[in-house]
């Protein structure tokens, strides 16, 4: 059964960092492409970043040069790093899988099949 599990969300003020991790089960980490989205209420879930199998990443522009998504294989667990956080960043964060994502839908939540439960980031100003 494929799982992933999100964690490392918190309170942090504005300008700081914080460390997402996603730990996969039930499928080889290798195999999957994975993704970073996250939600406001009221809001859609929109896609942050994304790491694809061949090791490409994408990020959306409103985190370009402050996120950064990397994958630890021997641990099945997918990060984000997050520097110089802002309030506007606030949300929940969900970390999703899927065998076969096609490149222009790297960022979308359509594309992919296995979530997260998420984990809540607050950036205080």
């Amino acid at each position: 059964q494929v799982q992933v599990v999100e964690s490392g969300g918190g309170l942090v003020q504005a300008g700081g960092t914080l460390r997402l991790s996603c730990t996969a089960s039930g499928f080889r980490f290798g195999d999957y492409n994975m993704g970073w989205f996250r939600q406001t209420p009221g809001k859609e879930r929109e896609g942050v970043a994304s790491f694809a199998l061949n090791g490409r990443t994408i990020y959306a522009d409103s985190v370009k040069g402050r996120f950064t998504v990397s994958q630890d294989n021997g641990k099945n667990t997918l990060l984000l790093r997050m520097d110089n956080l802002k309030p506007e960043d606030s949300a929940m964060y969900y970390c999703a899988a899927d065998a076969w994502v096609p490149f222009s839908a790297r960022l979308r939540q359509t594309a992919y099949m296995y979530w997260g439960q998420g984990t809540q980031v607050t950036v205080s100003s």
